[in-house]
């Protein structure tokens, strides 16, 4: 069964967003379990900022089913990194702790900011899950904090997560009907 499927789907905009997500969370784990802490910034600018956004945009779709399906998502994110390589299990693990605890975060920050706009709910959850995420995922990756790593992926995320909503805003706005 595709995890594409086994998720609760409202819409082909969902679907794209969803394959989306896998991927970042499957090439990020996949790429630190090969590079370790080095490539860890490139992808946190890269693959997290954008999995931060895509699930906020997938929790405006969700609404009622935010926690299952968010759930099934990172679990089946991590399931894949370590099936595609069984070296990142480490990485697939401390990603989904992560992970799990970030969109915690995020959905709580997102929904108190229920009122505000798109871009200001989804750059100051971000910024909250970005945090949580860059304590918990090198600290349990790489066997401790890494100050340098952990501000790196910080600041990276953050960046990342605010270019990532503007191209995602785009994408959605172009495509509405």
């Amino acid at each position: 069964i595709s995890p594409r499927l086994a998720i609760s789907l409202t819409g082909e905009r969902a679907g794209i967003l969803i394959d989306i997500t896998l991927a970042a969370i499957v090439a990020a784990n996949l790429l630190t379990a090969r590079y370790g802490p080095e490539i860890s910034i490139l992808n946190a600018f890269l693959f997290i900022g954008l999995d931060l956004t895509t699930r906020d945009y997938l929790h405006e779709i969700w609404q009622g089913k935010i926690k299952t399906n968010m759930v099934l998502l990172i679990f089946t994110g991590s399931a894949l990194s370590y099936a595609f390589n069984v070296d990142a299990g480490p990485i697939a693990i401390a990603s989904f702790v992560a992970f799990l605890s970030a969109g915690l975060v995020d959905t709580v920050a997102y929904q108190a900011l229920s009122n505000q706009t798109y871009n200001v709910k989804v750059n100051v959850s971000n910024t909250l899950a970005a945090a949580v995420d860059s304590i918990i995922f090198p600290t349990l990756a790489f066997g401790g904090v890494l100050w340098n790593i952990t501000a790196g992926q910080f600041a990276a995320k953050v960046i990342g997560g605010f270019i990532w909503a503007i191209v995602i805003n785009a994408y959605i706005r172009s495509t509405k009907s």
